[in-house]
Order: C-alpha cells, then sequence, then structure tokens
C-alpha cells in the first residue's frame, strides 16, 4: 500500500479486516453518500496533535467556561456520524456507515457529543485501537461546538494516557490546537509504540 487509494473487497468491511487496514495506518472515505466503493488511503504525509503538547487557544478555554454546553461520550454515536456526513458532499457513505455500526458494537468507534440543553449541537468520532485514537471527522451544528469536542478529546486522550492522535490531514482549524505534519515513517513508529500498550477509551 502507498500513497494512492486501494481498493479492497467488501469482505475488508467486516471489523476485524477493517481494524487490521487501521493498524497499518490506513482509513476509509468513499466518492459519494450512495457509492457502493470504499478507497482506503495511505498518504506520505501524516497530519498529528501530539498529546504531549496540544494547543487550546484562549478564546476557546474562555468560550467553554461560559457556553453552558454539555460534553458526553458515546451516548449519540450513530447521531454524530450522520450529523457529519449530512453535508452535500461527503465521503461517509451509507456502505461506510454499516461499516461504522459493526466497529460500534465492536467497542472501537467512540464519539464525542456536544450538547445545548440536551439537543446534539457538535461533535466528532474516531476509531481507538490499543494507544492509537484515528479521528475521523467532526460537525458543528452552532458555533465552537466541533472545537469543543476536539478540546475535549485531546484532554481526555491525554488524561487515558494515549500516545497518539491521527488526524489525518491538516486543515486551519487544527493547525491552531497543535497540529503537525509528519513523514510516513515517523508516522509509523508512533503507531509501533501506540501498539504496545492497551489503552480504553472510557475508563
Amino acid at each position: 500500500m502507498n500513497k494512492n487509494s486501494v481498493f479492497y473487497p467488501d469482505s475488508f468491511l467486516e471489523p476485524e479486516n477493517m481494524i487490521k487496514l487501521y493498524a497499518l495506518g490506513a482509513f476509509p472515505m468513499a466518492e459519494s453518500k450512495d457509492s457502493t466503493k470504499i478507497n482506503w488511503f495511505l498518504p506520505e504525509l501524516r497530519t498529528i496533535i501530539p498529546l504531549d503538547s496540544y494547543n487550546i487557544p484562549r478564546s476557546l478555554k474562555k468560550f467553554m467556561r461560559e457556553c453552558g454546553y454539555d460534553v458526553r461520550y458515546n451516548t449519540r454515536t450513530r447521531d454524530v456520524i450522520e450529523c457529519c456526513a449530512n453535508r452535500e458532499d461527503t465521503w461517509i457513505s451509507k456502505k461506510l456507515m454499516k461499516a461504522y455500526d459493526k466497529l460500534i458494537k465492536n467497542g472501537y468507534l467512540h464519539s464525542v457529543d456536544v450538547f445545548d440543553k440536551n439537543e446534539l449541537v457538535g461533535g466528532l468520532y474516531g476509531i481507538s485501537y490499543r494507544g492509537a485514537f484515528m479521528g475521523e471527522s467532526m460537525f458543528s451544528y452552532v458555533p465552537q461546538a466541533s472545537k469543543i469536542a476536539l478540546a475535549h478529546l485531546l484532554r481526555h486522550l491525554a488524561k487515558q494516557q494515549y500516545i497518539l492522535l491521527d488526524v489525518q490531514y491538516q486543515t486551519p482549524h487544527l493547525a491552531m490546537f497543535g497540529a503537525k505534519q509528519i513523514s510516513l515513517d515517523e508516522f509509523n513508529q508512533m503507531l509501533k509504540e501506540s501498539y504496545k500498550i492497551d489503552r480504553s477509551f472510557l475508563p
């Protein structure tokens, strides 16, 4: 597998095979919501947020203290995925969501859910495997909600002593949290280190 996408048969959407591919550093994306083809990607440049030196912007910290939003884990995971897919162009296909359902059932896929007065207004989800968390997507229906979800994820993973937070591609949104690009070799080394330990997403 290289920087180009690779297509695998449907058997690779079974949980045990998906986790093997995630463990290699690959991640799945469909071409559209209705596409039946799932490609797996392994870019030569990867983006991570270091869990020992991440940044939460000062303005966001102030907003978090004042907004009154409630943050929970794994309470509306399927809804979070559907909200992430609820946009005109998305790589989260119906077929991929069905595969995600199996990962949820098997305890690999987790979400950070942001509520305003019990209404889901933002969140993110990703895959947890041993000491690594692979962030997949996030959404926000109100200002700052996805940033709040990410801030809580960073603090949570650091508290749980994870080694790696993979966020795939660099964006301005992620850069303000300290995201940085590393080579595939560096990324693979971090993967190896993260697999030496076993961490639970929830205590």
